[in-house]
């Protein structure tokens, strides 16, 4: 196991792992479907859930992003500062496949894997996603608007795009001050 996928504390039913950042190898690389959900798929889920509660303002988590090479994400846009409305809240996905887009939208985008850095990245205002549940019951899912593009940005990362790959203008913004708190909480909370 490689270091940035070390559990740096347990929580309630998942550990908290920690986030691998840009430019870790890892995140960019395509991901394996999942043949079979298992126990350990599930607790990959968990893991992710749990890590995701942990970050202020995350609002979705994709596998490679803790050093799981599996195509599993979560997302959760209720977690947002103004959440939208009809949101589907919590989403657990495994080999999520976007079947259908429609409109089209442009938004700043973050990751937790890059925290340096946001962008303005075009989207699908829409999207149809097929995936499987921790159940391993096949379902579709419709989304929109913000819960549509966190979908995309998640689904990206399993197949080794960041959101700075989409980008396609030199509109990259530096968060303000974000470095020197991060690497302060880094050495702290890693320990």
């Amino acid at each position: 196991m490689s270091r940035a996928a070390v559990p740096i504390r347990m929580a309630n039913s998942g550990m908290v792992r920690r986030v691998r950042l840009f430019p870790d190898a890892g995140l960019k690389q395509r991901c394996c479907e999942v043949e079979r959900v298992t126990a350990d798929t599930v607790s990959v889920i968990d893991d992710l859930v749990e890590t995701m509660l942990t970050l202020p303002r995350c609002v979705g988590l994709a596998a490679p992003q803790v050093g799981v090479l599996e195509r599993v994400v979560v997302v959760d846009v209720s977690r947002a500062a103004k959440p939208q409305a009809g949101n589907h809240g919590l989403l657990c996905m495994i080999n999520p496949v976007v079947l259908l887009k429609a409109g089209s939208l442009v938004s700043r985008e973050g990751c937790v894997s890059v925290p340096e850095f946001t962008a303005h990245v075009a989207r699908a205002e829409r999207v149809a996603v097929e995936y499987l549940d921790v159940d391993g019951r096949r379902r579709d899912l419709e989304a929109k608007g913000y819960e549509a593009v966190a979908l995309q940005h998640e689904i990206d990362h399993l197949d080794g795009v960041l959101f700075l790959d989409r980008v396609k203008s030199a509109e990259v913004f530096r968060r303000p001050g974000y470095w020197a708190s991060a690497t302060s909480r880094n050495r702290t909370s890693h320990r």
